[in-house]
């Protein structure tokens, strides 16, 4: 899972708000949840709730890295403002910069990154990207 040292998931942004307020928004250690070994923030228990109830529909897709990243073979940071929901998945990227170059083809990146994912979700971010 992509986290910070402490944990955290998304630099704390609540991936519930991703989808039931269109756009994400900073949560509060107040209300939390883990999954997968990371902490995620949420801005109220209600979304905190959600989460937990189905954590699978709300996590970022490839553990929080970057989707292009992944597409690419590499485990990237994000921005939680770079984002996209595609068939009801979030995905991230690293910025808008590489988000530009995600978007000129979503379904094909997204298809290679899932390709990818099988080989490299449990290889550490450090060894992979130091190609």
């Amino acid at each position: 899972m992509n986290a910070d040292a402490n944990d955290i998931a998304i630099k704390g942004y609540d991936t519930v708000s991703y989808f039931t307020d269109g756009k994400p928004q900073k949560g509060s250690n107040q209300y939390s949840a883990t999954y997968r070994g990371a902490i995620y923030h949420f801005a109220s228990a209600e979304n905190r709730d959600l989460f937990r109830s189905a954590p699978e529909r709300y996590a970022p897709q490839f553990g929080g890295y970057c989707a292009m990243g992944v597409a690419l073979e590499k485990k990237l940071d994000t921005d939680p403002l770079a984002y996209k929901i595609v068939d009801g998945k979030l995905y991230l990227n690293l910025n808008a910069a590489v988000q530009t170059k995600w978007l000129t083809d979503v379904p094909g990146y997204i298809e290679t990154a899932e390709g990818n994912w099988v080989d490299i979700k449990r290889v550490d971010a450090e060894t992979l990207n130091a190609d």
